[in-house]
């Protein structure tokens, strides 16, 4: 971006006069289940200042943060990508502040000086050496124009194997599926290696050493990375081509199922927690199960689901994107400004929650998956298909998506679909109590050692 050379001076001469923030800064986010930590790595630039993130708790370190500003003593910083903001006031040598990220406001006061790491106890993540051979891969999205990078294991360097592609959840993640410390795709595919399956996860882009930026990106543009994937594995031949299967998580089972319909000699597909029904009647369930998880009275749940339905509604019906930005806009306005004003959110940063919540849901990403039926899709794949949920899962209800599954089974006439339960199992299949998202971190299981089981064998069985 150009920029005048007024405005360039006046940058840095209020930097000089400003007091001076570069350096780490920590803070803890208090959420229901526990904290989570937060640090934000401030830097000095030419033209202002420049920062990164990193949230420990998560495994995520230098997360660009593109928007920092720091004027008469107020920090304001935005990760867009993410959907993050921050706001806070430096007295006395402590940022106080607001942290907003998608339906969650959040007090959030960083001090200055060096992180402490938080170690955390993940039992079931494998150590070396491995007993399999394992390489680091890269692979070309022609596409998009863009070079993946993933890792390749095998149960020896030499032979003819199965193999199956690992697709991750929405967000851009390492080729491990990183979350609050967890690995579940280093646990899953170790699991499957073992066990005379080979695996391909990939970062995703933008993530680790995968190009691309996934800002603008959909489930369908993101289903060409999983493509590439498909088409290198083809080149290789340590691999059996008539036994390529794909797992996807979440998202990713929805990407999965666009794979599976375009390509005919996909062996089989295993969905962890795939959609089954349309996307706004998904995400309708999981804002009310995700409210629920966390004590949201029903009453609040009630309004907050018929002003989402609203703003869905537009979304799926209004295909001018500044009439659809401007329709959920006013709707927003209207029912959330209030409604923010009674939880305590300050009136001046209450537009400013509003417009990122407007930015979420109008993304090009979450319009594609508020659209996405995976009915018409499902009809149209013939191999086997193996779809399990946790009962628990609060992002994807299990029994609807499940049912939906079996729908779309009984339409297509495909005899091969199994779908299954585990009760007590949340969305990342681990034993819980609540199925609370901010249960996540606090768990020491990646994955339920029944879950894996269930997916070898099954796998082994195709």
């Amino acid at each position: 971006m150009k920029r005048s050379l007024v405005l360039l001076l006046l940058m840095l001469t209020s930097t000089l006069f400003a007091q001076d923030i570069t350096g780490k800064w920590q803070g803890n986010l208090v959420v229901p289940g526990g904290k989570l930590k937060l640090i934000v790595n401030i830097a000095q630039g030419v033209a202002g200042y420049t920062a990164t993130m990193d949230s420990p708790d998560q495994g995520a370190k230098n997360i660009p943060v593109p928007n920092i500003d720091f004027t008469e003593n107020i920090l304001t910083f935005g990760v867009p990508a993410a959907g993050i903001s921050y706001k806070g006031k430096l007295e006395n040598g402590t940022i106080k502040g607001t942290f907003t990220q998608g339906d969650y406001t959040l007090a959030l006061d960083l001090s200055k000086g060096e992180a402490v790491e938080t170690k955390l106890n993940r039992p079931q993540e494998p150590k070396t050496p491995f007993p399999y051979y394992t390489e680091d891969v890269t692979f070309k999205n022609e596409k998009a124009g863009i070079t993946l990078a993933g890792t390749l294991t095998l149960p020896k360097k030499d032979g003819n194997y199965p193999v199956v592609i690992l697709i991750s959840g929405s967000g851009s993640q390492d080729r491990n599926e990183e979350i609050l410390g967890h690995k579940p795709f280093l646990v899953l595919a170790d699991h499957l290696t073992r066990n005379g399956i080979g695996v391909l996860r990939y970062d995703d882009r933008g993530v680790g050493g995968s190009g691309g930026n996934p800002a603008t990106g959909t489930s369908a543009d993101f289903a060409t990375d999983t493509q590439a994937a498909l088409d290198y594995l083809k080149t290789r031949k340590e691999i059996n081509k008539k036994k390529i299967g794909l797992i996807g998580h979440s998202e990713g089972g929805l990407i999965a199922q666009l794979i599976a319909e375009k390509n005919s000699d996909i062996a089989f597909i295993v969905m962890m927690a795939g959609p089954g029904i349309k996307g706004n009647e998904l995400m309708i369930l999981q804002n009310y199960l995700v409210g629920k998880a966390n004590d949201i009275p029903e009453d609040e749940l009630t309004s907050m689901g018929s002003t989402v339905r609203k703003a869905y509604d537009i979304i799926l019906t209004e295909n001018d994107e500044k009439a659809r930005k401007l329709a959920v806009s006013e709707i927003f306005e209207k029912e959330f400004g209030p409604f923010f004003a009674s939880k305590g959110v300050p009136k001046d940063e209450i537009g400013r929650v509003v417009l990122g919540q407007v930015e979420q849901v109008t993304s090009p990403w979450f319009v594609y998956f508020l659209r996405y039926d995976p009915a018409p899709v499902l009809q149209n794949i013939k191999c086997p298909i193996l779809a399990l949920n946790g009962e628990k899962d609060t992002q994807v209800a299990a029994k609807a998506n499940l049912d939906g599954i079996k729908r779309a089974a009984e339409k297509s006439g495909n005899k091969k679909v199994v779908t299954k339960s585990f009760p007590g199992l949340n969305h990342l299949f681990q034993e819980c109590s609540t199925g609370s998202i901010q249960e996540y971190g606090t768990i020491e299981e990646t994955i339920s050692p029944v879950v894996l089981t269930e997916i070898t064998n099954w796998i082994t069985k195709q």
